[in-house]
């Protein structure tokens, strides 16, 4: 059974758009247990529409289009479609009174020039459309079916776990079940990691394991196929097990969790509060704290201490101190985070400050020196780090290490108590 996917529009071609669409198809089609075989993308450009229908129809069972389908001049798809495939393009009427619907909806008048999106190949099973107006279509062609959806991310998503994935499903008889867990991994590289578990993965027994960085975390996945799906779980959690033993504290989410959301899971099982001051981060660690519904349970407050005025002002950084040590050192790391502490009242409070360049360095502190700090009630700690990649990742890893440094110590407060 072969898939793949075309992404249409001169927007994703020339590079104007990150095409998130392909990604989304993909992994969803991973998770029903379907793999995508080939991706095509081609602009806003009939003939070449025309040329890279037929060439995946003729080697597919299932295509996935996305883009196009909108009411100007540049979208081609439909057209496209019903050249390809020898068909006449006609008004649907299903799709009009659908369009129509649409713009009562949303209390706009409806220009001739929109019914385009109307316009549809003859001998087509209409997608519907629950958010947007412009239908999608299923053609068969050539013993495949093409799926023709919007390019708009959410109309697409709703379009094809409605109704693309259950048609997929309800014409393929898998002879086997395929079983996903994905393990997040954080502070080891790729081979490390590789090197540390390869000797788990078992293709005899279905089970393979493959690596996905995604900085600054890796994605191991472990993926089982076979025909007893209690088998092919009691695979995984064995395996899980084991991954986890080898991997220990760097394992930081599993599942559909990330760090941040495990994180907002421990801070509610152990009743403790938070507050940040952040200096080279720039508020990304409380950015990923409140992206999260309920952290106002947990999180106090958060201060961006820039300069060193604002961390004697707000902080209570004693401008002796700054003088001696330098903002980006251990000691001044630990007074922040003391100071944020004292004036929120939380039980916990971490702090960083570190030089993210691409300027600021010294022979002694070069650029990615960080420093984060972490205060309880009775004790506060403070480690050195050394990053080597460019301003982004710089901030990046130290808000998922600071992430991690709230995770490790959350597991080992005892749950539903206050520090003393």
């Amino acid at each position: 059974m072969k898939i793949s996917t075309l992404s249409i529009g001169d927007e994703v071609i020339f590079g104007e758009i990150v095409d998130t669409n392909v990604a989304h198809i993909s992994s969803r089609l991973y998770d029903a247990g379907f793999q995508l075989r080939r991706h095509l993308c081609v602009g806003d450009n009939e003939p070449d529409i025309m040329d890279a229908i037929e060439l995946l129809a003729s080697h597919n069972d299932f295509v996935i289009a996305t883009g196009g389908l909108g009411p100007t001049i540049d979208d081609l798809t439909a057209r496209a479609a019903a050249r390809a495939t020898g068909r006449r393009l006609v008004l649907n009427e299903d799709a009009l009174t659908h369009l129509k619907e649409r713009y009562r909806l949303m209390g706009r008048e409806m220009l001739p020039s929109t019914e385009k999106q109307a316009l549809l190949p003859t001998k087509i099973s209409l997608v519907p459309n629950p958010i947007g107006t412009a239908c999608g279509f299923i053609i068969p062609h050539k013993g495949c079916f093409l799926f023709f959806l919007p390019g708009v991310p959410m109309e697409m998503k709703r379009m094809l776990e409605e109704t693309v994935i259950p048609f997929i499903q309800s014409r393929i008889k898998q002879k086997t079940t395929i079983e996903t867990r994905v393990m997040r991994v954080l502070g080891l590289s790729e081979t490390h990691i590789e090197n540390r578990i390869k000797e788990l993965a078992r293709p005899r027994e279905g089970l393979t394991i493959a690596y996905c960085v995604s900085f600054p975390e890796v994605e191991v996945k472990l993926r089982a196929e076979g025909e007893n799906e209690a088998q092919l779980k009691d695979l995984l959690d064995t395996t899980a097990a084991k991954v986890r033993e080898h991997l220990g504290e760097h394992v930081v989410a599993e599942g559909g969790e990330t760090i941040d959301s495990v994180v907002a899971a421990l801070f509610r099982k152990k009743g403790v509060t938070l507050s940040l001051a952040e200096s080279c981060t720039g508020g990304l660690i409380a950015a990923k704290i409140t992206d999260l519904a309920g952290s106002s349970a947990y999180f106090l407050e958060g201060a961006v201490t820039y300069s060193n005025e604002s961390k004697i002002r707000r902080l209570q950084v004693p401008a002796e101190l700054l003088e001696k040590e330098g903002a980006v050192s251990s000691a001044t790391a630990m007074a922040m985070a003391r100071g944020i502490r004292k004036a929120s009242g939380s039980d916990i409070a971490l702090a960083v400050t570190g030089i993210a360049g691409p300027e600021g360095g010294s022979e002694e502190k070069p650029v990615g020196t960080v420093y984060l700090a972490l205060a309880g009630r009775s004790d506060c700690t403070a480690k050195r780090y050394q990053f080597s990649w460019d301003r982004e990742r710089v901030r990046s890893m130290t808000t998922y290490t600071a992430l991690d440094w709230l995770r490790r110590h959350l597991m080992a407060l005892p749950d539903g108590e206050t520090e003393d």
